[in-house]
This record gives structure tokens, sequence and C-alpha cells, in this order.
């Protein structure tokens, strides 16, 4: 009898583990779902920055794309790692009507970004960003944590926002929902 106590222990940790991963699941499927409805979604303001070219980047540009607008540093840990994924959006869904604009918030503009962007091999738009710029979305505040990234539909709206690190997978599911 003693050798039955943890079969049964073992099965019930199992139907335990099952539920456990069956919520878990669900709750990644909701999250997958956060960009917001379209009739609550307000309009992504406009800007001009200059990219590394000199070249005019302008929000208004990319109308009619999706658009991953990401403000970022070379000092922040967490961007060092989106970047690559940010990277690889542009690469797979470019052709599908989608962008990602790199916003660079360092004080010390192209003198650090320039070198940080060819090093990092950022096959996409960046540009310094200005306090205006981070006035328009940063809600009057400014932008107050790195990086912040805005998700915007095709007709410029914003359609989820999300602050600090998040995984790969919750943006390339509203990416592709957004693409559809």
């Amino acid at each position: 009898m003693k050798g039955a106590k943890p079969a049964k222990r073992g099965w019930a940790l199992v139907a335990i583990l099952a539920l456990a991963t069956g919520c878990q699941s669900n709750l990644e499927r909701v999250k997958a779902r956060s960009i917001k409805p379209v009739k609550d979604r307000a309009a992504a303001p406009d800007f001009a920055l200059k990219d590394a070219h000199g070249r005019t980047v302008k929000l208004s540009d990319y109308k009619g794309k999706v658009v991953l607008l990401n403000f970022w540093a070379t000092n922040c840990g967490p961007c060092k790692i989106e970047i690559p994924w940010f990277a690889e959006f542009e690469r797979t869904y470019k052709d599908r009507g989608f962008a990602v604009i790199g916003i660079a918030m360092d004080e010390e503009g192209w003198d650090v970004v320039k070198p940080y962007v060819e090093h990092r091999q950022m096959n996409y738009r960046v540009a310094v960003g200005s306090a205006e710029v981070e006035e328009l979305y940063g809600g009057g505040g400014g932008i107050e944590s790195l990086p912040t990234t805005f998700v915007i539909d095709r007709a410029g709206k914003v359609a989820d926002v999300h602050v600090g690190l998040v995984s790969k997978s919750d943006y390339r599911d509203e990416i592709e929902e957004l693409l559809r």
C-alpha cells in the first residue's frame, strides 16, 4: 500500500499540471489578442524626423502599412533583446505591408546611434527622437520607460502600446492579426 500513495500523488500532480498548462495556453491566447478594438483606437500622432542619411521619416508616409514604432536607446538592455526580433519582422513581413521604425532616444544623438545601428545591422528606418515627438507619444509626460513600442494599424491608429520587454510571440501575433 505504501507504493500506491506515490502513484496516486503522481497522477494528481499530472492532473494539476495538465490543468495549469491548459490555463496557461488560454492566457497566452488572450494575451495575443490584446490589441484594441478598431473603434477604441486613437490616431497615432504624425512626426517628421531625420534618419542617418538625412532623409525625413514621417509616420504619415507609412499609412496603409502596419507599423511597429519603437522608442529605444543604445544603453537599454531590453532594447538590445528586441532589436533582432524587429529586424526579423522587417524581413519577414515587409512585403505584406509592414514596417518597423526605431526612434532612438539617446541624448548624444547620431554620434552614438549611427555606429550602434550599423553594429546591430538594424535593417529598418531609425531616427533620433526629439522632445516634441517624445511629448506626442508620451501623453504629455514624455516617454517614461524604454523600450516603449506602439503597434499601429493600416489606418494609422494605435492598436496596442507595450512598455518594457514583451515576448517576441506577442509582437508576432499582433502583427499577423493586423496584416490579415
